[in-house]
């Protein structure tokens, strides 16, 4: 289940004695315990960044979104130690180890020409934004993405061409996918895997697929097996679409205009649940939404896996904007809102903190 409330910390003190033995256990106890807390995975997700070049000059990216996205990234370099507010559990915002953009990086690669063109400036407009290891774009941190339906519902667009690129230059990566698209690495601990716009590719599905899977159920099922096993440690899985909608039945006259077949949501939730899922992470409607998902359609759920959707970060669209920070443990998934209403001229902590303990 998850619960609102302020985070709190437990921390026990030894009384020193004055041998030398005790000595060396207490700082050996405290050795230990440094290590324990470092092990927390603190990140940054955002989604729904849709650079969008100007439809009459194809090479420039239009003004509002080079503002908005600008400013992002701006606030994504400044935000680790800055000071939080009380009711978001005080303290100050922790180092991170990298950006998670849940795709829709771009608005254009999902049209025909000549607006298809516009994705190629929109890709080179993210990479001087994010950039890749970090230190190599505005960004000062690494960045793991996935493409969503704007940056090619089917796949072959040059949003997805260039991810397979990016991965071959990609730092930290455990595995990659036969195909160069879905990766997965580890930070702190926790097992992350990037796994495309849907997951899906599920065998016993038969139907035409919406959107192209491009085997993200197969890499997915792979990674787990061969980098976490039976081993109970947490993870975390990346996809552009939400589940919940596309958890029903539907015939099959409708399937084929549904997001996400149904039957590769189905295989998705049954190869993740015997895991230690501490968050899915997807962004596509443009509205936060933390909760849970136990592979139905039940929104308001109190068991299943962590299911974090982020609004949208930079959308031309509007001013309104928001991005997640999120910590985890070996115990819970602790997430807090960054968001602005006036494209990231200024921004401030949405006041409330959610937590998801793991296992629930």
């Amino acid at each position: 289940m998850n619960t609102d409330r302020p985070m709190s910390r437990d921390v026990s003190r030894r009384t020193f004695f004055h041998t030398a033995t005790a000595a060396t256990a207490g700082l050996c106890i405290a050795s230990r315990n440094a290590a324990a807390e470092q092990q927390v995975a603190s990140f940054f997700l955002v989604g729904d960044t849709h650079y969008c070049a100007v439809s009459d000059d194809i090479g420039r990216i239009s003004e509002t979104s080079a503002s908005y996205n600008g400013r992002l990234v701006e606030w994504l370099n400044t935000l680790p130690g800055s000071p939080r507010p009380a009711e978001v559990g005080g303290g100050s915002v922790p180092a991170v180890a990298g950006v998670i953009h849940a795709g829709d990086i771009v608005d254009n690669a999902d049209k025909g020409l000549p607006q298809l063109k516009m994705a190629d400036t929109e890709v080179a407009a993210f990479v001087a934004d994010f950039g890749l290891n970090g230190g190599d774009g505005r960004l000062r941190w690494p960045v793991r993405e996935v493409h969503g339906n704007h940056d090619g519902p089917r796949g072959d667009t040059v949003v997805t061409r260039e991810i397979v690129a990016r991965n071959r230059r990609r730092n930290g990566l455990l595995d990659v996918s036969p195909n160069g698209l879905h990766y997965s690495w580890d930070w702190a601990g926790v097992h992350f895997v990037a796994l495309g716009i849907v997951v899906g590719d599920a065998p016993e599905v038969t139907r035409k697929r919406r959107y192209a899977p491009l085997g993200s159920l197969p890499f997915l099922r792979h990674t787990l097996e061969k980098h976490v096993g039976s081993s109970g440690r947490p993870v975390v899985l990346v996809h552009h679409v939400d589940p919940h909608r596309y958890s029903t039945a539907v015939p099959d006259e409708k399937v084929v205009h549904s997001e996400w077949d149904y039957g590769d949501a189905r295989a998705f939730y049954e190869t993740i649940e015997p895991y230690n899922v501490a968050a899915t992470l997807c962004g596509h409607t443009h509205v936060r939404n933390l909760t849970r998902w136990n592979g139905t359609s039940d929104q308001r759920a109190r068991d299943g896996v962590p299911f974090l959707n982020t609004d949208n970060a930079a959308h031309f669209a509007g001013p309104s904007q928001a991005l997640l920070h999120v910590e985890i443990d070996d115990r819970e998934t602790r997430v807090r809102e960054f968001a602005t209403r006036d494209g990231w001229h200024s921004g401030a902590w949405t006041p409330q903190v959610w937590t998801f303990a793991h296992g629930a």
